[in-house]
């Protein structure tokens, strides 16, 4: 009884494994970077959502999420699935230059979970006219067929 249960467990935990595995579809999977490179090519992308968020450019803020059914977007009105459904709870919150105004991350920690896989610990502060702003997240980043993109975000 003791085999049987040991083997069950394990092929259990192998299937979730693979489960987890096969969420990120159709992706190139390459070997893992180096930390320094990894950083700047992250921290490049949030600069770049900086500039778009401050352009009134939500759709090139999106541009540093995973475009999959699979993104996962964490907040005050719960959890999101994908990208065109996080994109829309984007525009239905911030509809104008007053409620979009302007972001500012402040990044307290990068660390690396296992080979492309980064956490980023931060604050945004966003100045505007309809009211301050300011938060924290953890986002997840993974590189995606040669780009860091997040594929994980949770902001309160």
């Amino acid at each position: 009884m003791k085999k049987f249960i040991l083997v069950f467990g394990l092929a259990l935990i192998s299937y979730t494994c693979i489960s987890v595995r096969t969420d990120l579809g159709d992706v190139t999977v390459v070997e893992s970077t180096n930390y320094d490179t990894a950083k700047a090519a992250i921290l490049k992308v949030m600069n770049n959502q900086e500039i778009a968020w401050n352009n009134g450019d939500l759709e090139g803020f999106m541009q540093g999420y995973w475009k999959s059914d699979s993104l996962k977007f964490y907040g005050s009105s719960g959890l999101t699935k994908g990208w065109q459904n996080t994109l829309d709870n984007y525009k239905r919150g911030y509809p104008t230059k007053a409620e979009t105004g302007t972001l500012n991350f402040v990044i307290n920690d990068i660390s690396r979970i296992e080979n492309n896989n980064f956490w980023v610990m931060g604050e945004y502060h966003l100045k505007r006219e309809a009211g301050n702003a300011d938060g924290v997240f953890i986002i997840i980043f993974k590189m995606i067929n040669g780009e860091w993109k997040i594929v994980a975000d949770m902001s309160c």
